[in-house]
């Protein structure tokens, strides 16, 4: 068992490169409201469009129903988008992948005495 009175050695730190470092929480959180906000924003429109299109005459009313389409299926498609992952910004090494000349090297057979 080490001394407790004997300095220990320092953590070793993992130092990670900044093109591999992710988009930080809140940047995250930000960017995937945003682009909720607009999906919502075009949903509404088009509802809105659908309103009005569908009391139209008949090439209007098709347009009309297929922005009612439109409405009801942008709700999945935005939550999907807005919860997409957190993306990584640059393509440096992997902080996770192995390290350089630390392999262990396979064992040595016992030399022989042939005399």
């Amino acid at each position: 068992m080490p001394d407790p009175r004997e300095p220990r050695e320092p953590r070793k730190q993992q130092v990670f490169s900044i093109t591999t470092a992710a988009e930080s929480q809140t940047a995250d959180r930000v960017r995937r409201e945003k682009r909720y906000a607009i999906s919502m924003g075009i949903r509404t429109v088009c509802f809105l469009g659908g309103v009005v299109l569908v009391m139209q005459p008949m090439p209007w009313k098709v347009l009309g129903w297929l922005m009612f389409v439109g409405a009801l299926f942008l709700p999945y498609i935005a939550v999907v988008f807005a919860n997409a992952g957190v993306r990584k910004k640059g393509d440096g090494p992997s902080p996770f992948g192995p390290e350089n000349g630390k392999q262990i090297d396979a064992p040595r057979s016992p030399e022989i005495d042939h005399g």
